[in-house]
């Protein structure tokens, strides 16, 4: 029986190239010369560390990496936890944008309560950090994709693993 997994996996190397590009946009603008304002990639920890002078400077250097992210990867904003201001060393501030990755248990409990709210002639399990769609026909697992896509737009999601 033909199936796919639908997932949710970050591109990391487009997301530290984004990053990068985006470091040095602020480096090269004037309002940020002799200031604290950058952005800090750690891959281990999945999360991206923000800093400036004040909140504002933390949103201007936002406006700056968020479309580099987007230019890189489709839709990885959608996929940041963003963290509270803290306050650094006196009048400086940061902030953390945690990446999520896989599908997280609430939105594959949606996705399967979805596919079997369609009626359509397939089965949704969840497996760890994805969720299989199995189905007697290519055509009704395309119907799904869409189905989904049409659906759940708040968060990137991936389909592929297709075996027939």
């Amino acid at each position: 029986m033909p199936s796919f997994d639908i997932s949710s996996e970050a591109d990391f190397v487009a997301l530290k190239n984004a990053i990068d590009v985006a470091g040095r946009h602020i480096g090269n603008r004037y309002d940020f010369k002799g200031t604290s304002a950058r952005a800090e990639f750690n891959e281990k920890d999945k999360l991206i560390t923000v800093f400036g002078d004040s909140e504002f400077q933390l949103s201007q250097v936002k406006d700056i990496l968020f479309p580099e992210m987007e230019k890189k990867e489709r839709e990885s904003t959608k996929r940041l936890d963003i963290g509270t201001v803290q306050s650094v060393s006196g009048n400086k501030a940061k902030q953390e944008l945690k990446i999520k990755t896989g599908v997280e248990q609430e939105l594959a409990k949606k996705i399967v309560k979805l596919v079997k709210d369609s009626k359509l002639k397939v089965q949704a399990t969840i497996q760890g950090d994805a969720v299989r769609i199995t189905g007697a026909k290519r055509d009704l697992l395309q119907e799904v994709i869409a189905l989904v896509k049409q659906t759940i737009t708040d968060f990137p999601l991936q389909y592929g693993n297709f075996r027939d």
